[in-house]
């Protein structure tokens, strides 16, 4: 019974983006305790936000399964840094965040928080739509089908037009030379990303470093910090000391990984 009422319940709050507790146990004829314990397991199994009288959803929505691939074995890296990597984000900041699955990872933790977002990523847009407390800004282009980002001329001229706190970066490989993506055009927005930030941060689980992909971002010592996790090998720690890069390290040895979606569906990723 209480299976198929959490079952219920997520999808009322993924129907509405955000419901209050009043509303749910009166849907669901059961008490507000009821509907606490219930959305406390939603919370752990990453569907759902607890927040003041509430839950918002930060689950995927059916309406995304066309930019949804197949999650990988990095995901619970991927989640222990997204979520150490909104730790660095203070309410009412500035933020920009790319279209990288890691930094959707990071956004699911900033649902129900006073910011500004600036995102280039249909997923993450659609994912903090619902979020009053945030004032949200989509970077217009043309939508790249496989990551559903907006990239190309238009992307980029907004990004030159505006500024933000910190801005928030994928990649698909690291090495001494720097920071590398798969995409040009995709490569090319971010590099504007990079001029319209106070500070670049660099989210990218371990598996990422010692990669090379099509085009070059920019050197190691051209962003402020790199989140990754505490899998990273001595070597690359010194790598980025000697570039003077903050490091931060997420611990995943003790992590589940999150249910990126009901009914076992993958989150949107890219990178």
């Amino acid at each position: 019974m209480s299976e198929s009422r959490r079952e219920r319940l997520g999808e009322l709050v993924q129907s509405r983006g955000f419901a209050s507790l009043g509303e749910l146990a009166e849907t669901l004829e059961v008490s507000e305790s009821t509907i606490r314990r219930d959305l406390e397991q939603l919370e752990k199994e990453g569907l759902a936000r607890r927040t003041h009288g509430g839950a918002f959803w930060t689950g995927e929505s059916d309406t995304l399964q066309i930019f949804r691939t197949r999650r990988d074995d990095h995901w619970p890296a991927k989640a222990a840094v997204g979520e150490i990597a909104a730790s660095l984000v203070e309410d009412h900041d500035t933020i920009l965040l790319d279209g990288g699955s890691t930094t959707y990872e990071l956004a699911r933790h900033l649902v129900g928080r006073p910011l500004q977002v600036v995102t280039n990523s249909l997923p993450v847009a659609h994912l903090l739509s619902s979020s009053e407390s945030i004032d949200l800004v989509m970077i217009g282009g043309c939508v790249r089908g496989r990551t559903a980002v907006t990239i190309g001329p238009m992307a980029d001229s907004m990004l030159h037009s505006i500024n933000v706190g910190k801005a928030f970066l994928s990649v698909a490989g690291i090495t001494d030379r720097g920071y590398f993506n798969s995409n040009m055009m995709l490569v090319q927005s971010e590099r504007a990303m990079l001029e319209a930030a106070d500070q670049s941060i660099v989210v990218a689980d371990s598996s990422k470093f010692g990669k090379v992909s099509l085009s070059r971002l920019c050197g190691l010592h051209e962003v402020n910090a790199v989140v990754t996790d505490t899998r990273l090998e001595s070597t690359w720690k010194e790598h980025l000391e000697i570039a003077e890069v903050e490091l931060v390290l997420a611990s995943v040895s003790h992590r589940i990984a999150p249910h990126p979606g009901r009914s076992g569906d993958p989150a949107p990723q890219s990178n």
